[in-house]
């Protein structure tokens, strides 16, 4: 399967704000766009008046960045919300943050996604009492995620390291125990306000 092997720090600094995707470097005086707050490249300092149609791409890579999907993988999701009742760039987002490698990250089980989708991929954690190694696996409401008995001291070290944020209003997180329960899928005002989803919509509809 393909994948972005690159300087993720590239994307953080094309798109002018962090994407998380260094895990605790993210939050540390090193990270790239605290350094260097403008894009990459030989000309990333200089001016650029963006089309229509340059908006809504970038707002398009922004947000698959953040989640790593894949192109068509997005194109998928986008199209899976689109047959959905209610409001399609909610239900696309929706679609995202259920992801089972978002939901360690925004658990604060792990530094970052990249970081989420090894742990996911080894095998450390089962869902509703069986083992799950898919990252992009959907769970739903009134889902359980548990670490698994041999995985305990690793995750226990893994939580003690990452920097600690909000916690998400829709999960019930319980880090002693190491349990994450999905009370319901998150509300649009859950979500990052930064995110301009009419704009992927936009780009869709073209």
């Amino acid at each position: 399967m393909a994948r972005y092997i690159g300087p993720v720090c590239r994307l953080c600094r094309n798109e002018n704000q962090k994407l998380f995707l260094k895990g605790n470097r993210c939050n540390s005086p090193k990270c790239a766009v605290s350094k260097r707050p403008y894009g990459a490249g030989q000309h990333g300092q200089s001016r650029k008046k963006l089309s229509e149609y340059a908006i809504h791409l970038k707002e398009k890579q922004k947000v698959r960045r953040t989640y790593l999907v894949l192109e068509k993988q997005f194109a998928r999701y986008f199209n899976e919300a689109e047959r959905k009742k209610g409001v399609t760039g909610t239900i696309l987002l929706q679609l995202l943050e259920s992801r089972f490698d978002n939901i360690l990250f925004q658990a604060g089980f792990s530094a970052g996604r990249k970081q989420a989708r090894q742990l996911i991929r080894h095998r450390h954690f089962v869902i509703n009492g069986r083992v799950v190694d898919i990252p992009s696996y959907r769970l739903k409401a009134g889902d359980e995620i548990a670490v698994r008995a041999n995985s305990v001291k690793l995750l226990k070290e893994i939580i003690e390291d990452t920097a600690a944020s909000a916690e998400p209003k829709w999960m019930s997180i319980d880090k002693s125990g190491l349990k994450i329960k999905v009370d319901s899928l998150p509300e649009r005002a859950d979500l990052d306000p930064n995110i301009k989803e009419q704009l992927i919509i936009e780009y869709y509809s073209k």
